[in-house]
């Protein structure tokens, strides 16, 4: 951690050889459990498929060439409000280009971004117009991947992590920005249009998480949205154990997830099996597979299953009615996205909605030319 919380130091990931050695012994080694036959998913990962993934992680995929390729980024890491925070900043080369953050959630990381920068920030280089180019800020959330653990409670709660990413970007110098973010990241985003409002010129967010009354009544919301209504109810029921685990005893869960990369691996992606583009039959069939195991792999190297789980405990006002910060926001909605249109007016400032019939919930990893498109689009007028 920095000495002085002035100071913005520059990072490289350096993941030493031993820890690399410790996973594929550990991948080598996993003690694998039984399973019933002819469940597919309906119980968890199947082992069949999750050993496979696991052989291809300790034989194949190549983490020193995915380090470079990250590394090509700057990084930096600061601390604001006594938190370690680790993240991207990757300048335009167009002179007139437009400070954008770029926020994630769980169970992602800052990896979820990697096939966006160069199209967002360099637009002419891929048959864009070099008006709609950014400069980017990419963090990694309080109490997850190079952020490191949070150190008290209440760090990792997604209004706190707003409060700092504010704040991280006042230190860098950009007095007004967009925001963007998905999952976590779409609880984070208008947050900063709420506490950071003279400096926020929009907020972009995809597949927001907009929940209503455990008890609503189907026939207070609009037609179009009963059917969506129903399904987020059915996932209340059936598919938000992980939150509910999450949400009460974190700490439990992490023992076992950073102990065990099989474990870390099975945990993550069962949430890519069900929330990437339902036409998709596996998670690789809808994001890249080295980025995926990217994505876990930092979190397995960094030991943050524990730290990060914790915003799922510590947010407590998830659900709770929010009043609108004023700020122009837009929506991009992509299938698994269950976001009730009704609730995101009345708490935004709702002036851009977009629907796409492919990709998922991990948009920027699923479909990045789309997301791109969008968030273009979007701060056109804003700039």
């Amino acid at each position: 951690m920095t000495t002085d919380p002035q100071d913005l130091l520059p990072f490289r990931i350096e993941i030493p050889q031993a820890q690399l050695d410790d996973l594929h012994a550990r991948l080598a080694n996993t003690r694998w459990p039984d399973e019933l036959p002819d469940v597919g998913w309906t119980y968890g990962v199947p082992v069949t498929y999750l050993k496979g993934l696991a052989e291809y992680w300790r034989t194949s995929y190549d983490w020193r060439e995915q380090e470079a390729r990250l590394n090509r980024y700057p990084q930096f890491r600061t601390v604001t409000q006594d938190q370690q925070i680790h993240f991207l900043h990757v300048r335009s080369p167009e002179p007139g280009a437009f400070p954008l953050l770029l926020t994630h959630g769980w169970p992602g990381s800052f990896v979820e971004f990697q096939l966006m920068i160069e199209p967002l920030t360099n637009p002419r280089a891929h048959g864009g117009d070099p008006a709609d180019a950014f400069h980017l800020v990419i963090p990694s959330l309080p109490g997850f991947a190079f952020s490191g653990p949070t150190r008290r409670a209440g760090d990792g709660a997604t209004r706190k992590s707003a409060v700092v990413l504010a704040e991280l970007m006042a230190r860098l110098g950009y007095d007004r920005y967009g925001a963007h973010g998905g999952d976590a990241g779409s609880l984070i985003s208008p947050d900063l249009g709420r506490i950071d409002t003279k400096h926020v010129a929009g907020v972009h967010m995809n597949g927001p998480i907009t929940i209503p009354a455990w008890d609503a009544d189907p026939a207070t919301f609009p037609e179009d949205e009963r059917e969506t209504l129903q399904k987020l109810q059915n996932w209340a029921e059936e598919g938000a154990g992980y939150a509910g685990i999450q949400g009460d005893r974190p700490q439990n869960l992490a023992y076992g997830l950073t102990d065990s990369p099989a474990g870390q691996l099975a945990w993550i992606v069962e949430h890519f099996k069900h929330l990437t583009d339902p036409a998709r039959e596996l998670p690789e069939d809808a994001v890249d597979k080295d980025q995926l195991l990217t994505n876990v792999s930092l979190y397995w190297f960094t030991a943050t299953a524990g730290s990060s789980a914790r915003l799922y405990k510590e947010s407590t006002d998830w659900g709770t009615p929010k009043e609108s910060s004023g700020v122009p926001t837009g929506i991009a909605v992509f299938p698994c996205d269950l976001t009730l249109r009704s609730i995101a007016a009345r708490e935004n400032n709702l002036v851009h909605w977009s629907e796409f019939d492919r990709g998922g919930h991990f948009a920027a990893m699923e479909a990045p030319e789309l997301l791109t498109g969008d968030i273009r689009e979007f701060f056109r007028t804003l700039r």
